[in-house]
């Protein structure tokens, strides 16, 4: 018997009728108990072309053992992802924000084409975490995003140093004020390990607003991608999804507009990026809501700077999750 919470998935694995699907998707794993739970499409933004999203595969894993032990089958599938970190500078550059329209119709097709239950995505750059929540408040089946976190900042004579530091060395570089040999050094050493740009960038900027939104978990985003308490994180956005889904609790009835409100105040009282206009207006149209630009400016009247971030201030997101 399946379970009550397959409001969708049971169309394509239940009744004799259904025999031929349930057949090939046993073929590559899933069992008769699988078959019969709500089925969690696992959105991947996934690729190992930079750090963003380079360890999101694992994280993954994470999230699927969550799923599962929250009673629910967890079904991976991916997408594509652009890092504008990369990219910026170049003709690859025009590349960037077609992406994000690719990543939301691509989830999309794939959630309705296989019926999901529910949804969890990962993503970790500018343009996949826009595109995951764009998809999930299309599809409109109870889901969330998990951001996959900042990276750990560098290290260049004994300092530490973001990413941004590495693009101000290019210029010092050209200005006679750096050498050749320090700026490969530099280079070297400023990205150690898989993670999102650490300053309050468009990711990180995106990363908090989509929390207060609610299409995150509350604490989920500060957690950076190589802290140890990463793997728990991912664990518990496998049981809330379940939760949702035995609650019935779907994307749009959590996008409202006061929601989006609070997303806003939040990128305002960290300094975020200005492209959160670009993305939070798309979000707001795929959820239903009426958002303006001129909802920017007049909460930006009354909402204070509070968060001394980079690239406007001294401090990086790790610096933010440990005080």
């Amino acid at each position: 018997m399946s379970d009550e919470a397959k409001r969708h998935s049971g169309a394509i694995t239940d009744g004799p009728s259904r025999a031929p699907a349930r057949a090939m998707l046993k073929a590559v794993g899933f069992s008769d108990a699988d078959l019969s739970r709500p089925i969690i499409g696992i959105a991947n933004t996934w690729i190992e072309i930079g750090p963003c999203t380079y360890h999101l595969r694992e994280l993954a894993e994470y999230v699927k053992e969550g799923v599962r032990a929250a009673g629910g089958t967890p079904m991976e599938f991916n997408t594509v992802s652009i890092s504008d970190g990369i990219t910026m500078g170049s003709q690859g550059m025009k590349a960037s924000l077609v992406s994000r329209e690719v990543i939301a119709d691509s989830i999309e097709l794939v959630a309705v084409g296989n019926m999901f239950d529910g949804m969890i995505a990962l993503s970790g750059c500018d343009k996949t975490i826009p595109g995951t929540v764009m998809a999930l408040a299309r599809v409109n089946v109870p889901s969330l995003m998990l951001y996959g976190g900042s990276i750990m900042p560098g290290t260049f004579q004994q300092r530490d140093v973001p990413i941004q530091d590495m693009f101000e060395a290019v210029g010092a570089h050209a200005a006679g004020k750096m050498t050749e040999i320090e700026l490969k050094d530099m280079e070297d050493h400023a990205c150690p390990g898989a993670g999102a740009c650490g300053g309050q960038f468009t990711a990180n900027t995106m990363a908090i607003a989509f929390e207060m939104l609610g299409i995150s978990p509350i604490g989920s985003a500060s957690v950076p991608a190589t802290h140890p308490d990463k793997p728990d994180v991912a664990r518990q956005c496998g049981h809330l999804v379940m939760d949702l889904i035995r609650n019935n609790t779907s994307p749009r009835d959590i996008m409202t507009r006061n929601a989006f409100e609070n997303a806003i105040s939040a990128v305002l009282t960290t300094g975020g990026s200005t492209n959160s206009v670009l993305h939070l207006l798309a979000v707001a149209q795929e959820a239903g809501v009426d958002l303006n630009i001129e909802d920017f400016d007049w909460i930006s009247e009354k909402t204070p700077l509070l968060a001394d971030l980079k690239p406007g201030g001294r401090f990086v997101a790790n610096d933010l999750f440990e005080a």
